[in-house]
């Protein structure tokens, strides 16, 4: 079984005597840190973001690293499950702050688009207004194996002895094309992998983790990011989005109609079969501090930048979004008997809806623009044609 292409190179680093590196050598780390900045390195060149081909959503600046994880303590880890020839899926992990999310709780909203799937954990966070575990994505047959090793790493976790209930969210899009999902092959490790190995800074995106085997308007799907830091005069304030893309339509990016420009679109004619069935998946971040209320009103904004792209929403789609606040005014203790909080007016909302629209449709795009062609379960699903997409953009190109 084979995980990640960076997975495998690392068991095959070899020292220049041509011997192998063992893993308590100190060349081994060397070798690893190496091998990984590569790695990471060669696929951001490989694959541009929107913004490197001139398509930047919106009126607000994204932050350092244009991801969900320049919300301050946010943390995202992919575990990338390949197996064989017909097993093409994975997990994304999104990890809200450094501390034990279960003792030190944020406000979060669920908005539902189109309730077509199986968002693990939604009715208590509907009804409480907080979320007690990290979020997961993954595939479809795969939330309830998932689920229940997001309970045990968290039940394992520093001061978690007498817990009785816990409420892990785990969500899913249906990647059943390049995946055997009948299969059912997450297994806890690999939710283990991906949360363990979560980290700040630069995201992987495309065809990674929960991303593997998706697709989006017939071009190969995947994860992708994006943020935007408003100005101080507006406060200041960061919203961070990540997207799983597995959703269908009629593609544009920035107006120009791609999806038609390109041939390949929803009901393209009177028998074709593609009516953009699939779902898409949003978890939003943000820093400044609004209450469940606001959240689950900022949630229903990221609706409006997936509209943007093109989206269907078809009744085969199941649309989620997940919105949560880092914000220390508003975190919740888990045995306090009242909460004293401090948050936003609803006239100072305004500007986050926008951040959080402008973010969730360059997430989206990031996550097209960015994925690679995956061959899985019998079935090859091609990554749209970059030099193709800047052609119909400078076509549609404001003169």
């Amino acid at each position: 079984m084979a995980h990640s292409g960076t997975d495998t190179a690392l068991d095959s680093i070899a020292c220049t005597a041509g011997g192998r590196i063992s893993a308590d050598h100190p060349a081994y780390a060397l070798a690893c840190l190496g091998l990984i900045f590569t790695a990471v390195s060669a696929s951001a060149q490989e694959r541009p973001r929107a913004r490197d081909i001139g398509v930047a959503p919106g009126v607000f600046a994204p932050g350092v690293n244009n991801a969900i994880t320049d919300v301050a303590g946010v943390r995202v880890g992919h575990a990338t499950v390949d197996q064989g020839d017909r097993v093409r899926t994975g997990v994304t992990a999104i990890i809200p702050h450094p501390g034990n999310a279960y003792l030190s709780r944020v406000p979060a909203a669920v908005h539902v688009g189109n309730a077509f799937g199986k968002l693990v954990g939604s009715t208590q966070i509907v009804e409480l207004g907080e979320l007690e575990t990290p979020i997961l994505l993954t595939c479809t047959l795969c939330v309830w194996k998932a689920a229940d090793a997001l309970t045990e790493w968290m039940l394992g976790q520093p001061g978690m002895e007498r817990v009785r209930s816990i409420n892990p969210v785990v969500g899913e899009t249906n990647d059943g094309g390049l995946n055997d999902i009948r299969s059912r092959p997450i297994s806890a490790e690999d939710v283990r992998r991906a949360l363990d190995g979560a980290r700040d800074g630069p995201v992987e995106e495309g065809s990674v983790g929960a991303g593997r085997g998706t697709v989006a308007f017939g071009w190969k799907g995947g994860i992708g990011t994006s943020s935007r830091k408003l100005p101080a005069a507006r406060g200041a304030h960061t919203v961070g989005v990540l997207v799983q893309s597995n959703y269908g339509g009629v593609l544009q990016m920035g107006g120009a109609p791609v999806g038609r420009e390109l041939g390949q679109y929803a009901y393209k004619n009177e028998t074709s079969p593609e009516r953009g069935d699939g779902s898409v998946m949003i978890v939003v971040a943000t820093d400044a501090p609004l209450s469940d209320r606001n959240l689950q009103r900022l949630a229903a904004r990221a609706m409006l930048g997936i509209g943007r792209t093109g989206a269907s929403g078809s009744n085969g789609s199941g649309d989620y979004v997940i919105a949560f606040s880092t914000a220390t005014e508003v975190r919740r203790a888990w045995d306090a008997r009242r909460h004293t909080t401090t948050e936003l007016s609803n006239d100072q909302a305004s500007a986050l809806f926008e951040a959080a629209i402008e973010a969730t449709e360059e997430a989206a795009y990031n996550s097209i623009l960015r994925a690679t062609a995956v061959t899985g379960n019998g079935r090859t699903v091609e990554a749209i044609d970059i030099e193709k997409v800047k052609e119909v953009l400078a076509k549609y190109r404001p003169q």
